[in-house]
This record gives C-alpha cells, sequence and structure tokens, in this order.
C-alpha cells in the first residue's frame, strides 16, 4: 500500500520490523539471515479492523433482522443478560481466533467485558486496541466514577501489545457528561476513543427532531434535554467527543454541515458494511463523507447483526466486508477498498507509519494469500477472498500458517 504492487518481490525484516520491500533477485546471498520463499503468493499488510466487538462472537445467529433499531438493542440486551462469565470469556477468545486466519492482525475492539481482560489480550498475538465501553443511562452513576473505573479496570492491561482507550457507547446511550468526561480523561492519558454515532434514523430523529421509536423508548429512562438541539454528529461536537484521535463507528446519518464537522475535528470514520447490510440502513454516505476530506476505514461489527442465511456461518472477516462494499458501491475501486482496511485503518489508530503498509521502519506484520493468475486482477482477488489466509505474521513472527495457528517464531 506504499506504492505499486511488486512482481516477485520480498520484505526483509529484522527485529519485528521492516527493513526495505525490494525485487526477490535484489536480496542476494548477502541477505544477512535466513531467506524464506514462500510461493505464488500475494504479500499485503495486515489487515486493520476498525471496528470489533469480539464478546459477541457467539450471538452470530441468535438475532433476527429487527423491524426497528431499539428492537435489536432490546433483543442483545435480553441475550447479554443471559450470558455467563464464561460464555463471554469464550466468545471473545473465539473471535480473536477468527480475526487471526482472516488476515486481521490489528483490531480496534470494543470491551464490554473487562474482568479478565490483560489474560484474554496476552493469550493473544493479536495487536488489539482495547477500547472499555462506558454507558450511563441505566446505571445512573457519576460519570466522573465511571470514568475513574475504567481507567482502573484498563491500568492491568499496561505494557501489552497493542493500546487501550475509552468508548462512551452513544449519545443516546449515554448523557452528555459522560462524553465530555470520556473525551477529557482518554485525552488526558493520551488514549483514543471510539464511539457509535448517528447509526441509526431512529437514533437522527431523537436528537434532531425529539420524535421516533428510539426517544419513545428512552425519554422516561433519560434527560432529553440534550434531544431536539442538532443531529448526533452536533452533540458529538458540543461535547467535546470529536478529533482527530476518534474513531466514529457508523455515521450512516447526516445533517447538512456534519461531514464538514467531522472532516474538520479530524475524526476518523469507521464503515461495517455487512452490519449496514443487516439493519438495511440508507446508503452510506461514503461520496459525501469522502469529499469532505474524512478519514474512512473499514470494520466488522459484531457477529450479532450479520445475516446468517443458508450457506456458511458467518466469521469475523474484514475479507467479507470488502467483498459486501464492492457488491454495493460500485463507485470505489479495490484499490481503494483495500486501504480502507490497511492504510486509512492505521490512520485511524494514530499507526500510519507503523501498520497498515509494507514500508521501512513499519511492523512486519503481514499476510500471504494465493496468487492470482494476472497480476492487474491482484486487487480484485485480494477483496474478494474468502475464508483462511495462507499464513499471517505479527511482528516478524508466523502466527497462523496453512490451517493452523502456529508459534511466536521469529523469522529473521
Amino acid at each position: 500500500m506504499d506504492g505499486p504492487p511488486i512482481e516477485n518481490g520480498a520484505v526483509a525484516i529484522r527485529h519485528g520490523r521492516i527493513v526495505a520491500t525490494c525485487p526477490f533477485a535484489a536480496v542476494g546471498a548477502d541477505a544477512g539471515g535466513p531467506v524464506e520463499d514462500l510461493g505464488e503468493v500475494v504479500l499485503l499488510p495486515g489487515l486493520v479492523n476498525a471496528h470489533c466487538h469480539l464478546d459477541y462472537t457467539g450471538m452470530a445467529g441468535t438475532i433476527a433482522p429487527p423491524r426497528s433499531f431499539p428492537d435489536w438493542i432490546k433483543s442483545i440486551l435480553t441475550v447479554k443478560s443471559g450470558w455467563s462469565d464464561a460464555e463471554f470469556e469464550a466468545s471473545w477468545r473465539a473471535g480473536a481466533a477468527q480475526l487471526l486466519e482472516t488476515g486481521t492482525t490489528t483490531v480496534a475492539n470494543i470491551e464490554t467485558f473487562p474482568v479478565g481482560l490483560a489474560a484474554r489480550r496476552a493469550a493473544t498475538p493479536l495487536r488489539i486496541h482495547s477500547f472499555l465501553e462506558l454507558t450511563g443511562v441505566r446505571n445512573r452513576r457519576d460519570p466522573e466514577t465511571l470514568v475513574a473505573n475504567a481507567v482502573q479496570a484498563l491500568a492491568e492491561c499496561r505494557g501489552q501489545r497493542g493500546a487501550v482507550g475509552l468508548s462512551p457507547h452513544a449519545p443516546y446511550s449515554t448523557m452528555p457528561e459522560l462524553l465530555s468526561t470520556a473525551a477529557r480523561v482518554a485525552r488526558e492519558h493520551g488514549w483514543r476513543l471510539t464511539s457509535h454515532l448517528a447509526e441509526s434514523q431512529a437514533e437522527f430523529d431523537m436528537f434532531m427532531y425529539r420524535r421516533g421509536p428510539m426517544f419513545d423508548w428512552l425519554h422516561a429512562q433519560r434527560p432529553c434535554d440534550d434531544c431536539g438541539q442538532g443531529s448526533p454528529v452536533h452533540q458529538a461536537a458540543a461535547h467535546g467527543l470529536l478529533g482527530p484521535d476518534l474513531v466514529a463507528v457508523h455515521v450512516n446519518y447526516l445533517w447538512e454541515d456534519d461531514p464538514a464537522l467531522l472532516a474538520d475535528s479530524g475524526t476518523s470514520v469507521a464503515h461495517c458494511p455487512r452490519s449496514h447490510e443487516y439493519f438495511r440502513h440508507q446508503r452510506f454516505p461514503f461520496g459525501q463523507l469522502a469529499a469532505a476530506g474524512v478519514n474512512l476505514c473499514l470494520g466488522t461489527d459484531s457477529l450479532a447483526s450479520t445475516r446468517v442465511d443458508s450457506g456458511p456461518r458467518p466469521t469475523l472477516s474484514l475479507f467479507d466486508d470488502m467483498a459486501m462494499l464492492a457488491a454495493r458501491d460500485a463507485t470505489l475501486s479495490p484499490e481503494a477498498i483495500l486501504a480502507l482496511s490497511t492504510v486509512n485503518g492505521a490512520r485511524a489508530l494514530g499507526l500510519e507509519n507503523t501498520i497498515g503498509a509494507l514500508k521501512a521502519g513499519a511492523f512486519a506484520d503481514l499476510v500471504a494469500l494465493p496468487c492470482p493468475a494476472r497480476e492487474r486482477d491482484v486487487f480484485d482477488a485480494i477483496i474478494h477472498h474468502r475464508g483462511a489466509v495462507r499464513a499471517s505474521m505479527i511482528d516478524g513472527r508466523w502466527v497462523w500458517r496453512e490451517g493452523k495457528a502456529v508459534g511466536m517464531d521469529p523469522v529473521a
């Protein structure tokens, strides 16, 4: 993603970092270490999943597509209330394994189950950015206390691969004071933020017009003084949430100046194509956001909002989301779609110089796929890949190869 494809290319790696990319013939006998020929494959950067819910992996197929977005929220709250700690643990670990199999090497994950988080993170080689979810409607706890408890819970993850941050869930499921407090505290710690924003028509109508199924459901549960005051994006801006350290997730429903607000603040937007299709949202405003200069990236969201049909059960695979986007938006080239899952996702996490591209100085996070017959088909072949990848590497160590997880042995 740092230049055109290199036919018969090579990547030189030392101490977990890429030293150089070049034609394989240029490596020569003086490579300074072992040389491994992977055969006929496409070697690309590890994929960057900008939004995921590993906790909900085991919920695939448990919730039918709803009539309204609030109906789905009620359904998932019911499912979650019946799960044990062990089920959340197993679901998280199963999701992490699926990401490794399907080429994701870095993931921005929403953590709703913080107990044992450090141990789960340590058990996977994934580069995980854990965003602890915050809600404040049902428990009515003081925002300062909620955020302080979150900071304490994330302290056990200090020093692990990846990063941590805060995720005030959404404007409708929090209060303005929680949005502003989470934003302030995250920035004091140098952490990043993520939040679901303008995901549904019901959310948009609640904040713009004080009406609709979400307003009808929530007005008795939370003060609604912030409703009727502008779009969800306007609410996020008013309470200090927008910024270059925020990944706003979904952003499906916009008011006139919302794209400019997002772009001017430096906010990134994560689109989740399969989740978008599941809820039958209106067409994603890709053109409006891109024209305004917003950095756009891709996420898988959770399997609790993915359709289950007569085919194979869905998995957490960015390739499936890339293929869905390609099928729904013919204006996007395969190269542009792959960028959403690599360099753009890296930029959203503040890591554009260290992940998402094969270039000197970047982490050696690589994925190998079967090679198409013609080089000019390479990008199209990538975004339509299905199933497990041939091999994955993180920090210069193989973590998945030929159908199974492998030991964390350094390459060079």
